[in-house]
């Protein structure tokens, strides 16, 4: 009698188990490397335990193409910086508006907000919400090349030898800032942008016997600056500050013409099927206690108020260093890319490589 009153209770929990399973929820989550850190979904999925978080890492031009391959399948929540919205959803309609009523808004920071609306609304709705912000410029071994402060100083034959670069769109625009040019002004008259991009690649050719190597991931940078192989180069700033702090000589330098700076966001593609776990997501990471973790994983400053002052120390004292009010004045923020300007800079970026060797 025992077993048998036993029974109906294991079938209740067995049930209520293989319920539980069933109704568990999966966030697949299509973002840079290290925004996901362990930790961080160890803390999420503890709070949410109805929830798995599931990450595939990626970048801007991979981001878009997943997600055009899928028609916006395959993924809930993506991280594209904010000038890869707008005409990417134009032309492939990967992306889904927002409901702002679902985001915690109130502590992101005013004027990042703003502009990434500004940059992702379409019919007059909201596509994205700023995430982390930073920039590229150059980062320099001040003791042994001090007076680097300008794109063009990469090519300088005084470190023929001892600089590098990313091949990448970001080295084209730099490029045009140093030969005078406005690069985002030309977007709106592609015949014009070509023959900015014609210039820069003739440049960039002609600078290939000044670099000595062309890197390809922040560590591969780090090893190289570090070791002295490298004394300039190219540089995102999160790579700039966390080097800092193993060797105050090597500094992120805002270049004279302006640091190009991006913003990185939160969007829904279009085919996502776990938009309230999305919306928990961008909520949780936002929290100043998490942001603070975030920022010592990923060394770029979070879209809300005060983000500066959760940086790990080392990084709140490479910021301090790097920039002042004038360099924060003169950031250049990237515009959105209308079509056919990346099929422009792709195959100025093929010509490069193919005359360097890049």
């Amino acid at each position: 009698m025992q077993v048998k009153s036993l029974l109906p209770i294991l079938t209740a929990s067995v049930a209520l188990a293989l319920s539980g399973t069933a109704n568990a929820e999966t966030l697949r989550l299509l973002t840079w490397g290290s925004y996901a850190p362990d930790n961080i979904i160890e803390m999420f999925e503890a709070k949410y335990p109805d929830i798995d978080v599931e990450v595939t890492y990626s970048n801007n031009e991979e981001m878009i193409a997943k997600l055009r391959a899928t028609g916006g399948a395959g993924f809930d929540l993506a991280q594209p910086s904010h000038d890869r919205i707008y005409a990417a959803q134009q032309e492939f309609d990967i992306y889904k508006p927002l409901d702002l009523t679902q985001i915690d808004m109130d502590n992101m920071t005013p004027k990042l907000l703003d502009g990434v609306k500004e940059n992702a609304t379409i019919d007059g709705e909201v596509y994205a919400v700023p995430h982390q912000w930073g920039t590229t410029g150059l980062i320099v071994n001040k003791a042994e090349a001090p007076d680097v402060n300008k794109w063009g100083d990469l090519c300088d034959p005084a470190y023929k030898g001892k600089t590098s670069m990313r091949l990448k769109r970001t080295i084209l625009l730099a490029t045009a800032y140093s030969l005078g040019e406005d690069p985002f002004a030309a977007y709106a008259d592609l015949d014009k942008y070509q023959g900015i991009l014609d210039k820069v690649t003739d440049t960039l050719i002609s600078c290939k016997e000044n670099i000595k190597t062309y890197w390809q991931g922040a560590d591969d940078l780090s090893a190289m600056m570090l070791s002295g192989e490298v004394i300039a180069s190219e540089s995102w700033d999160s790579t700039a500050y966390k080097l800092f702090g193993e060797n105050p000589d090597i500094m992120f330098v805002p270049p004279e013409s302006g640091a190009l700076a991006w913003i990185d966001t939160f969007v829904l593609p279009r085919k996502g099927k776990a938009d309230d776990a999305a919306y928990k997501w961008i909520n949780f990471v936002l929290q100043p206690e998490v942001v603070k973790l975030m920022s010592a994983s990923t060394g770029a400053i979070a879209a809300i108020n005060g983000a500066a002052d959760l940086l790990p120390e080392d990084k709140k004292a490479a910021v301090n260093a790097a920039f002042t009010e004038a360099d924060i004045n003169n950031l250049k923020f990237f515009a959105n890319i209308p079509a056919g300007v990346e099929d422009m800079e792709g195959k100025a970026l093929e010509k490069i490589k193919a005359a360097t060797g890049g």
